[in-house]
């Protein structure tokens, strides 16, 4: 991606230079360079974060809730227990279907 977008920009510049264009096409082109300019940014700083140690996500076994779905003893403080029940109460019927 980030190797399109480079080129992309370069041959928008290399447009503006040497071709000149008169008026609301010069302004598109020039846009059009910034944009394609900001995507190359983008997209190198994404690979330059990617870490490829990183293990991918592996859902969860069937039966299983998925982490972050549960209730935690924040939650269970604010709430009241009728609450709590009902909510428990829908996400075992969701994992069951």
């Amino acid at each position: 991606m980030a190797v399109v977008a480079a080129l992309a920009t370069g041959a928008v510049v290399v447009a503006l230079v040497f071709r000149h264009p008169a008026g609301i096409m010069t302004v598109g082109l020039a846009l059009l360079g910034v944009l394609f300019a900001t995507v190359t940014g983008t997209a190198l700083a994404a690979l330059r974060e990617r870490d490829d140690r990183e293990t991918p996500a592996v859902p969860p076994p069937p039966g299983q809730l998925e982490p972050g779905s549960f209730l935690d003893a924040d939650t269970l403080d604010a709430l009241d227990s009728a609450a709590v029940l009902s909510r428990l109460h829908r996400m075992r019927e969701v994992s069951d279907q």
